[in-house]
This record gives structure tokens, C-alpha cells and sequence, in this order.
């Protein structure tokens, strides 16, 4: 999260202004067409879970403590916290923990759907961004360009209801990007690997 003692002796102009470019460079991450992957070895509070937040998934250790704080600090989360906690964990229990400012480790983390996947920690500290990079691995043999439209699909279609979703213009957009995909040259490769039973060459074409 944020440094306090710098913030402490920011002026009022000055908090808004790191506010506003700090929300602007996580909503950049959130806004990433490549799939996100946040690895939380250590504490993520404040300004640090709202980014982890803005990441499609989360890794954590079982030693790591995460947490919506700013009320402790007479103060809300300013950086999509509000928005994207309630999303990944329910409104009910987002309430809870942002207005108690209550931190959890990765266990609970992982038991109310606020991180996808909890490991042990390690000597060298870094369990979670290990269980990462191994999740990046296993996206990596995928279609580039379906694996890019599976996620605008996924993020459009959490921004409006179902019952809306079908006359939407989202889901109009959601259909051009799929028929996006039908005549790229990975799209053959897949059929033909499937086909001939070895692992697809895709090249994001």
C-alpha cells in the first residue's frame, strides 16, 4: 500500500492527486488484454490488494496477510477497492472486512474466494510467485487471440446482468470478437494439431 509517513505530510491537493493516478494505473492493469496474475508472497493492504484486485488471478501464501485497511485510517479504499472486493468475495462480507479494516491470511483468502490458490511458503519467500509463474505456463500453450477474447468476454460480461446481457450492446461486441477468432490461422492449427495428436504451434494469427 501507500507509505503513511509520506502521505502524512502530503497536502490535501497532493493525496488527490496520487489518488487519481494511482486508481488510473490500476484500472490500466485491470484493462490489460493479456491475462493478469498477481502473486502475493508477503502483506497486500490498501493500495497493494486493490492492485492484486485489478488482476484476473490471485496466488498467495499461506503466511501472506491482505486487507482493505483504510478505514482505520478514516478513509475508503480510492483505488476500484469499493468495486472490485465485492465482485471477487460478495457485498456482504467486502462490507465487512473493509468496514472492520480486518486483514486475512492466505488461508482465509482462499476459503471466501478473495485468491484462487494458497501454497506454503518457502525459504526463499517466494511460494506464490512460483505457483504464478506456473499458471502462466499452463496459459501460454493456449490460442493468444482466444485466450484474449475469453477474457474481454468474461469482463464485459460481469459489467452488466443476465437478464439484460442479451439485447446489450456488450454482447453484440462479445459476438464480433468471437467471430474474431473463427477465421484466424491458430484456429486451424488447433483443429488440425487436435487432428493429427500433437500439442498446437499457435502464433497469435
Amino acid at each position: 500500500g501507500a507509505d503513511l509517513k509520506e502521505r502524512a505530510k502530503m497536502h490535501s491537493s497532493e493525496v488527490s492527486s496520487f489518488v487519481s493516478k494511482a486508481r488510473a494505473t490500476i484500472n490500466e492493469m485491470a484493462n490489460l488484454p493479456v491475462p493478469t496474475i498477481a502473486a502475493i508472497d508477503g502483506t497486500a493492504v490498501g493500495g497493494g490488494l486493490e492492485l492484486a484486485l485489478a488482476c484476473d488471478i490471485r496466488v498467495a501464501a499461506s503466511s501472506a496477510k491482505m486487507g482493505l485497511v483504510e478505514t482505520k485510517l478514516a478513509i475508503i479504499p480510492g483505488g476500484g477497492g469499493t468495486q472490485r472486493l465485492p465482485r471477487a468475495i460478495g457485498m456482504s462480507l467486502a462490507k465487512e472486512l473493509i468496514f472492520s479494516a480486518r486483514t486475512v491470511d492466505g488461508e482465509e483468502a482462499k476459503s471466501i474466494g478473495l485468491i484462487s490458490h494458497v501454497v506454503e511458503q518457502n525459504e526463499a519467500g517466494d511460494a506464490a510467485y512460483r505457483r504464478a509463474l506456473a499458471l502462466a505456463r499452463e496459459f501460454l500453450p493456449q490460442g493468444p487471440v482466444a485466450v484474449r477474447v475469453a477474457k474481454l468476454a468474461i469482463n464485459q460480461g460481469m459489467e452488466v446482468r443476465i437478464c439484460t446481457f442479451q439485447k446489450s450492446k456488450q454482447n453484440n461486441e462479445l459476438l464480433l470478437c468471437l467471430l474474431q477468432t473463427i477465421p484466424t490461422k491458430d484456429r486451424i492449427e488447433g483443429l488440425l494439431a487436435f487432428k493429427e495428436k500433437r500439442p498446437p504451434r499457435y502464433k497469435g494469427e
